[in-house]
C-alpha cells in the first residue's frame, strides 16, 4: 500500500513541477494538441464513414431480410467505434511522446537538474535520429501489446456481471500500466535502460506503477484532460524513474521558476 501512495505522490509532484514552470509547461502542451487534432479527425472521419466501411467489409449481409441486416451491421459500427475509441486512449501518450520527443526531452532533462543534488541530468550520448528510432521501434512494441489487451478486454466486456464492474476497472489498471512505461521511457532511455530491463524494473514496483499510472488513465479517458496533463506526467514519471533508478532526489523547492534554454 505504501508504493501506492507513493506513486500517485509522484502523479502530484508532477503536476506541481510543471506549474512552477510555466514556459516548460506551454512547450510540452503543443505535441498534445497536435496529437489530439490527429486523434479527432480520426474518430470523426470512423463515426461518418464507419457504417459504410462495415458494409463494404461484409458483402456476405447484402442478402439478408430487414431489420437483421441492419442491426447487424450497426452492430458492427459501434464495435469499431468503440474499439477505435479504446485505442486511441490506450496510444494516445505513445503517439504524443514520439511527436514531441524533442520537447519531452528538454523538459525531463529539466526535471533532473532541478531534483540532482550535483544540478546534472543522465545524458544517452546518442544522437537525436537514433534516440528517435529507439523511441519510435520501443512505442510500437508497447502499443501493439497494449492493443492485445485492449482487444481481450473488449471481448471480456461482453461478460454478463464481470464485464461490467471488473472488466471496466481492469482496463483502466493494465493502461495505467502502459501509459507509465511510455512516460518513464523518456527518462529511462537517457539512461540507456531497453525495453526488456525497463518492463522488468515496472512489473517489480507494480503498487508503485499503478499508483502513478491508474489516476492518470482514469483521468485521460475524459476528453482534453490528456493534453493538459502530459507535461506534468512526464515531470512525475522523470522523477519515479530517479526513484526506480536508485538515484538520491533533492526534496527542497527552488525559489525561482528556471528558464527554457534550447
Amino acid at each position: 500500500m505504501r508504493d501506492l501512495g507513493s506513486g500517485f505522490r509522484y502523479f502530484l509532484k508532477g503536476q506541481r513541477w510543471v506549474a512552477r514552470h510555466g514556459s516548460q509547461y506551454g512547450f510540452g502542451l503543443i505535441p498534445g494538441l497536435i496529437t489530439l487534432v490527429l486523434y479527432a479527425a480520426t474518430l470523426v472521419a470512423l463515426a461518418l464513414w464507419g457504417q459504410d466501411l462495415v458494409a463494404w467489409s461484409t458483402p456476405f449481409a447484402d442478402d439478408w431480410s430487414s431489420p437483421w441486416r441492419g442491426l447487424f451491421r450497426g452492430l458492427l459500427t459501434a464495435v469499431l467505434f468503440a474499439l477505435g475509441l479504446l485505442l486511441s486512449v490506450v496510444t494516445f501518450t505513445a503517439v504524443t511522446l514520439l511527436i514531441g520527443q524533442p520537447f519531452y526531452e528538454n523538459l525531463s532533462e529539466k526535471v533532473d537538474r532541478d531534483v540532482s543534488p550535483d544540478g546534472t541530468a543522465p545524458e544517452s550520448g546518442l544522437p537525436l535520429w537514433r534516440e528517435l528510432w529507439i523511441s519510435g521501434r520501443d512505442s510500437l512494441r508497447i502499443v501493439v501489446r497494449a492493443a492485445l489487451w485492449g482487444v481481450l478486454l473488449f471481448a471480456a466486456g461482453f461478460i454478463p456481471v464481470v464485464g461490467q464492474t471488473a472488466v471496466p476497472v481492469l482496463g483502466v489498471v493494465v493502461t495505467g500500466f502502459f501509459l507509465t512505461e511510455e512516460l518513464t521511457a523518456v527518462a529511462l532511455q537517457r539512461r540507456r535502460v531497453e525495453l526488456r530491463e525497463r518492463l522488468a524494473l515496472l512489473r517489480s514496483r507494480k503498487r508503485l506503477v499503478w499508483g502513478f499510472g491508474t489516476p492518470l488513465a482514469a483521468a485521460f479517458l475524459v476528453p482534453f484532460v490528456a493534453v493538459f496533463l502530459m507535461p506534468g506526467a512526464v515531470a512525475g514519471a522523470t522523477l519515479m524513474a530517479r526513484e526506480l533508478s536508485g538515484e538520491e532526489t533533492r526534496e527542497d523547492e527552488p525559489a525561482e521558476p528556471e528558464k527554457v534554454t534550447w
